[in-house]
């Protein structure tokens, strides 16, 4: 192929993220990176395609390992709309994001299964228009009924290892995480159950006891879905979930990067003070209404409202937000004691590493060309890369053809 399909980017500073280079440029073939600098070290050879970028930095492109939806595509109901995942992979590209994980909650077991298999024939294409959808999360049904959040108490069951194989073999491969209670019986089994299979067991929506949480980790799990959302506070003379995933270096926890609703700024800062910093993972926690107007959405089975921002359920039970993971990092950085660097690993690299994906979050050579590129004095979304093809440019200078897709 020879030097065909090379692009150059010339940008104001690029975040590895784990350094800073000064006035940057990333050297692409195809769909990957060819070398990384300083931009007076590249040699502008003929028939070099340049894209010059200066009033904007680089980060590798964003991962959302838990999104419920956007765009009005709401993950937990993709079946019964009917709806492909296109307009979602189109708006989060929009904000940044390369690479996402599309996170069902509890239903009953036959709509779990049916969607679990929509879902997985989805994700088996190979282009999509925008980032790209890289395996399942379910948060549930095996959580406690008393942390349910916006969760119908009806959907949550007991540990039902029959079912979880059913819903293991409807995902085809696709299944990366599930959400589960460790102080429910038989959990033990159940993480074992998903190592087998090379799904991640996260804990959360649970009142597990401080032995639960160990006797979990000591049998191999070892992440936390939205630390503090779930779970009981903070306490001086007990210790759940929060305390131990806050001090266990074993675990790996989620970060909700709403600055407000969901997570208090100091509450963030304390997470990110508390923990090594390659063991944090910033998330969305977006639904369906994420970049619609306000109004009345759905996460799964129950209706919500959006508003500002926040959606609730019709009792007023927080359930997740519309603010997407480029605003979120904004937060990150604003509330917390992160450096840029330290807290672009949190939305690139780490999650990354999370989901076993070791061949992006990062911007090196031999790695997939999976680049953003946002605005140095807002802050937002200039132009996104995605295996080397230009999949979202607010200017509409660098659009690239993107593929056929069904809708």
């Amino acid at each position: 192929m020879g030097r065909k399909n090379r692009k150059l980017f010339i940008t104001g500073y690029c975040l590895t993220p784990h350094q800073t280079i000064g006035n940057g440029a990333i050297l692409i073939q195809d769909d990957k990176i060819l070398a990384i600098g300083g931009a007076s070290g590249f040699v502008r050879e003929p028939g070099l395609e340049v894209i010059e970028l200066p009033d904007c930095y680089a980060t590798p492109g964003f991962v959302d390992s838990h999104i419920h939806g956007s765009g009005g595509f709401d993950s937990s109901t993709a079946f019964e709309e009917g709806i492909d995942i296109g307009e979602m992979c189109r708006v989060l590209a929009g904000h940044g994001v390369t690479s996402f994980v599309p996170t069902v909650i509890s239903a009953p077991p036959e709509k779990i299964l049916s969607n679990m298999d929509f879902l997985a024939n989805m994700l088996s294409r190979s282009e999509y228009p925008g980032a790209e959808p890289v395996g399942v999360h379910i948060e549930g049904p095996f959580i406690n009924r008393l942390k349910h959040g916006s969760q119908r108490v009806e959907d949550i069951r007991e540990v039902d290892l029959g079912l979880a194989k059913e819903i293991i073999e409807a995902g085809k491969g696709k299944l990366k995480i599930v959400t589960f209670a460790p102080e429910l019986e038989n959990a033990e089994k159940l993480i074992e159950l998903l190592l087998e299979n090379n799904i991640h067991p996260s804990m959360g929506h649970s009142i597990a006891s401080e032995q639960d949480v160990l006797r979990a980790v000591d049998a191999g799990a070892r992440r936390c879905t939205h630390l503090y959302n779930g779970m009981p506070p903070l306490h001086q003379r007990n210790a759940s979930l929060g305390a131990v995933a806050l001090t266990d270096d074993r675990i790996t926890i989620e970060l909700i990067l709403d600055g407000s609703y969901l997570l208090h700024p100091r509450m963030l800062d304390l997470a990110c003070r508390a923990k090594p910093k390659d063991k944090l993972i910033g998330i969305s926690d977006c639904v369906q209404g994420a970049d619609l107007r306000d109004g009345r959405y759905h996460l799964g089975m129950s209706e919500i409202e959006v508003h500002g921002g926040l959606a609730t359920t019709a009792d007023g039970t927080l359930a997740g937000t519309t603010l997407n993971l480029a605003k979120g990092w904004q937060c990150l950085k604003t509330y917390s004691h992160l450096n840029n660097n330290e807290a672009a690993a949190c939305v690139t690299i780490n999650p990354a590493l999370s989901l076993d994906l070791d061949d992006r979050g990062i911007l090196r050579p031999g790695k997939r060309a999976d680049i953003s590129f946002f605005y140095k004095d807002t802050n937002e979304a200039r132009l996104t890369v995605s295996r080397g093809r230009i999949v979202f440019d607010s200017e509409g200078k660098y659009v690239s053809a993107s593929p056929k897709v069904n809708l």
